[in-house]
């Protein structure tokens, strides 16, 4: 812009000499607004122009589109009237349409009432909510909820609250790995890649059998240098949908404590995956009783629909109340450079869905509804598979996957054929979300999962 700020400097001049002298005559007026103004104007506009194509930022280069989230703009230009979208993991109703649950309406309504102002929350967001996750996560009358020994923080959503971890380990465990499932959800490796944290995979996913690689995931762990964090998926593993038994459950625990390592729990899916909060949470429950220390980020994307509403926490379960007061006196330290504080409305709403019994289990019921009909579809979609395949391949797999995720076990390549050719929207690992199919698309989409399994290699 140097340019053009000389360009016009150097006229400055003659409207000076204009002002002094306001008697010349209408013929030197004309020169100044005439002929010389106008070769001013245009060289003004040429220096601009060329100041403008000229940036800083040219060797930023395009960023691909995000795995997930880029599926939805994808299926949104399409046209076709049989389109699925089963990419992003959000709960649709049998019309596939978004559901605002009614309970969520009702706890906006309360707000409302109370004509609650917007101040700014603490830097660790609203009590009453913190109170209330911490409790339904790990169950009131549990030790570490007794002892207070459990550090709670707001953060935005499940991504926000792993985020927020995934610093404090950074800046506290310095070269500290973490262990992710292969596969795992696509946005963990980026957010400790965000974080510098370094992280490498352990088994998970057998394609075999597609299902839990047990034996593979319990020897990654046991080979990962000691007091290493293990990440692991409380409920509902996304993408596989495969989740551990209770006894398998009980051999992980030890070997990370054989091991020292710290358990490090994403639960984005309590009371969603099995319509019970309890049953969701007991794997989280498993490792508290045993009186290891761990983290848990927990999100209400899911089991509330608070999808926009970027509402979750990050807990960490320490030895005792004094080192929980601490650990949480960084959390905020962290957050506050990062976002400052959390929004408040979310948090409202889950502090007043749990706070108030009728609510509460009003909530519950409607979970239990969400599940069933992701169960519902889920049964349909084996059976369609079952009777229209008959290469006599077993699809029981579908059965025993949990949550709004079926790992369907088809490569990239089947992925893209199920896109470009049936308009069934999916990432590229074979993941589809259940939320997003309805009873009636059953039959279609086991024609373009038969069809794309047997016909494209």
């Amino acid at each position: 812009m140097a340019s053009t700020t000389l360009s016009l400097a150097s006229r400055l001049p003659m409207l000076d000499s204009l002002k002094a002298n306001p008697n010349h005559g209408a013929s030197n007026q004309t020169t100044f607004l005439g002929k010389d103004y106008i070769k001013a104007k245009c060289f003004t506009r040429a220096s601009m122009s060329l100041s403008v194509e000229v940036s800083r930022f040219t060797e930023i280069t395009m960023a691909p589109p995000d795995p997930i989230l880029g599926v939805s703009e994808a299926f949104k230009a399409d046209t076709h009237e049989m389109k699925l979208n089963l990419g992003v993991g959000a709960y649709r109703t049998e019309d596939l349409q978004p559901y605002v649950l009614n309970v969520v309406k009702k706890a906006e309504k309360l707000l409302l009432e109370r004509g609650e102002n917007k101040e700014y929350l603490p830097i660790e967001g609203l009590a009453a909510f913190n109170n209330a996750t911490a409790e339904l996560l790990f169950g009131a009358d549990n030790t570490v909820i007794q002892q207070q020994r459990v550090a709670t923080v707001q953060g935005l959503s499940g991504t926000g609250s792993l985020r927020l971890a995934a610093a404090l380990i950074q800046r506290y465990f310095p070269g500290s790995k973490v262990l992710i499932s292969s596969p795992t959800w696509g946005n963990h490796k980026n957010i400790f890649n965000d974080a510098g944290v370094p992280w490498s995979e352990y088994c998970y996913y057998d394609p075999k059998t597609i299902g839990l690689d047990f034996d593979g995931m319990i020897s990654d762990i046991k080979a990962a240098p000691e007091g290493s964090f293990v990440l692991l998926h409380g409920c509902a593993h996304n993408p596989t949908g495969i989740d551990p038994t209770p006894a398998q459950w009980e051999i992980i625990a030890d070997v990370i404590q054989e091991k020292n390592h710290v358990p490090f729990f994403d639960v984005a899916y309590q009371g969603f995956a099995s319509g019970s909060l309890d049953k969701d949470a007991s794997s989280v429950r498993l490792f508290a009783a045993r009186g290891m220390e761990f983290l848990v980020a927990q999100s209400y994307s899911k089991n509330l629909g608070l999808y926009a509403e970027r509402i979750g926490a990050i807990n960490v379960v320490c030895s005792s109340s004094d080192v929980a007061q601490r650990v949480k006196s960084q959390l905020k330290r962290i957050a506050r450079p990062m976002y400052s504080n959390p929004p408040i409305h979310g948090a409202k709403i889950v502090a007043n869905v749990v706070g108030n019994t009728e609510l509460f289990n009003e909530w519950k019921e409607e979970m239990e509804l969400m599940a069933g009909r992701i169960k519902s579809v889920r049964k349909k979609l084996h059976e369609c598979l079952s009777e229209k395949d008959k290469s006599g391949k077993d699809w029981s797999f579908v059965l025993q996957q949990i949550g709004m995720f079926s790992f369907t076990g088809l490569n990239k390549t089947q992925s893209e054929n199920m896109t470009n050719k049936w308009h069934v929207y999916m990432t590229k690992d074979g993941r589809i979300s259940l939320a997003g199919l309805s009873a009636a698309k059953c039959e279609y989409l086991a024609d373009a999962i038969i069809d794309s399994y047997h016909n494209v290699s």
